[in-house]
This record gives C-alpha cells, structure tokens and sequence, in this order.
C-alpha cells in the first residue's frame, strides 16, 4: 500500500492595515459595470447536466465562453458569468467536459444549493471521511482529516465525486466542484493511500505555466466578486500595479522558499507597493500556498478569519492578484474617492 500525502495548504492572515495619502480614483461607473455585465445563458441549467458533453454540445447550451483559461491538469476552463451573481468554470479535455467548478447565488446545482444549510444538504448525502474508488485496474482511497470533512468534503454523486466547499462561519454551502475520477485522481486534494499506477497530470514548462498564472489570477479576482456580491458589497476592479507587485511577492516565496507577509528582501506590504508604484489610502494582503488551484484558494480565504476580512471589507476598491505555480497572493487596495 502506497500513501501520498496531501498537499500542505498554507494560508497566512492579512497584514495590518497601511495608511498613506496617496491615490484619487473614481469608481462608481466602473464597478456598475461590473455588476451589470450579464450572460444570462448560465442560469436555469443544471451544472450536473454538462459533465461528459462535448464542447460542441456545451457552446449549444451555454454560447461561447467568456474566455478559456488553460490549467495544470490537462484541461481548459471555459469560464462563463452572469454580472457578479453567478459564476462557473467548466474543465474541457479532450473535447469533453471532466470537471465544473460553480458559484453564485442563482446557479441550479440540484440536488445541492449554494447557501444551503449543512444541516439540510447532510440529509441528501453521506460525507464520509473515506471515499474509495477503483480505476483502471488501481485501487484509490482518499483519506479526509476532520478540517477537510468539515469545509471541503468529498461525496460520491451519481457516476461523479463532488466537492462541497462550505462557508464555515456561515455553515452553508459557497461553491462546487465536480470531478470525473481521472480528474480527481490528478488533482489529488486529500491525503491518498492506492495500488496501481498514479494519475499524474502533464508537466508544464515555463511559459504553460504562466499562462496557467494568468488564467488563475482572473479566476480569483471573478471568484472574489461573487462572494463579496453574495454579501451585497460592491465588485473589486483589477489593479495591474498591484497585481505586478502581488505576482513578485508569490515568485519571491516560491524561489526563496518562505511563507510569509514580509520577505527578506522586498520587506512588507506598504514597502512593496510604495516600490511598485502604487497609490494607496489602505491595504491587505492574502497568502496561500500548495492549492490545487485558485478557487479552492479563495475557498480557504473564505474560511480563515483575517482573510474573510479583507474579502469581505466593504472599505477596498481594487485588488491586485499574484499567481507563481502553486503560490497565491492578493493584494487589496484603497484610493481616494
């Protein structure tokens, strides 16, 4: 029996709030169009309904995604949006659908519901702390640590394995994650004890990487937004100039192995940004590391105290976000209105 560890995910609180008077930036006109901008074509369709479609069949239901981001696990997202109340990303390899990630207060995930109660959804489905499973010719166990079972367990659904990510100061249901078992397999979210052959995606060199970098970082800014509308505050516009400073603070971590707010040779936030050439009246920053992607970094965001705070501070205007491979950072800003 062979046991691969899970990945350690990391996720440091946000710093302390920095002052300066810099900035004069308006912003009503931009946020309404951010809240505004509809594909209504995503509501009304059950998420489960697209697992194993063709892309073909996926464009006849839903239109032409709003862009395709490529992953680290031999897929591409196709991300599709209405305004800042729902949001989804449909994983395509091969021409064929192995993965859907939604969220959003109107999406039709039946038989679950985002916002529902734990409570109710424990009724329609066992969340185990063992979930098994057999693929070609190899015998798989995830084990989940009561942390997992609590604010991401793992269920088995119909022919699919589905990932219940909960708020858990809210104890309701924030997103979903469904996944065919190669899938989850190259994935791999939780600690996993097999015989046979394991499921490995395919390495990417530098420039699939940051591509991969790119798509991620808009993930988490269009995840972002949902969450904070769900809580009926305004959208975040991007900041370049943060999110440059943002990327060489996750690069930095990455290359000089360290987790951290300060970094040994850049320093904290506020010197970061003054030396990136941010304006600023105040600012936060989130850390994560080792996630298998960037919304289940947002999700453990969500889930930790002082990064819910700056997720949810209705005070921030502009967030600048920095993915290096496995190395997440948000940086949020405040301007003078």
């Amino acid at each position: 029996m062979l046991v691969v560890t899970a990945l350690f995910l990391y996720i440091y609180n946000s710093l302390p709030v920095f002052q300066s008077k810099e900035a004069n930036f308006s912003l009503e006109q931009q946020q309404e169009r951010v809240e505004q901008k509809v594909n209504k074509s995503i509501e009304g369709e059950n998420i489960f309904q697209f697992m194993g479609k063709n892309q073909e069949e996926i464009i006849g239901m839903l239109g032409e995604p709003e862009r395709i981001d490529p992953s680290a696990y031999d897929y591409e997202w196709w991300i599709y949006k209405n305004g800042v109340s729902s949001y989804m990303q449909i994983g395509i390899a091969d021409s064929r659908v192995v993965t859907v990630y939604a969220t959003g207060d109107e999406l039709d995930a039946a038989p679950f519901q985002i916002g529902e109660q734990r409570d109710d959804l424990e009724k329609k489905v066992s969340m185990d702390s063992e979930v098994q499973l057999d693929y070609n010719g190899g015998d798989y166990r995830f084990e989940l640590s009561g942390e997992d079972q609590q604010k991401s367990p793992l269920v088995r659904y119909n022919q699919v394995f589905v990932q219940l990510y909960f708020d858990h100061f809210l104890n309701t249901l924030s997103s979903i994650r469904i996944m065919d078992e190669e899938t989850l397999l190259k994935q791999r979210p939780y600690e996993l004890s097999y015989r046979g052959p394991l499921v490995n995606p395919k390495p990417l060199d530098d420039q699939q990487w940051h591509q991969v970098e790119e798509g991620a970082e808009k993930q988490i800014l269009d995840i972002t937004n949902v969450i904070r509308a769900h809580h009926e505050l305004k959208p975040l516009l991007w900041n370049e100039k943060a999110a440059n400073v943002a990327y060489k603070h996750s690069k930095d971590m990455s290359d000089h192995r360290y987790f951290s707010h300060v970094s040994p040779i850049e320093g904290d936030l506020g010197n970061r940004l003054k030396e990136g050439n941010v304006p600023f009246t105040m600012a936060r920053e989130n850390i994560a590391a080792q996630y298998q992607d960037g919304a289940a970094a947002v999700e453990g965001w969500l889930n930790s105290e002082g990064h819910r705070k700056a997720l949810l501070n209705k005070d921030f205007t502009y967030l600048g976000v920095g993915v290096y491979q496995k190395y997440y950072t948000q940086n949020f800003i405040r301007t003078l209105p």
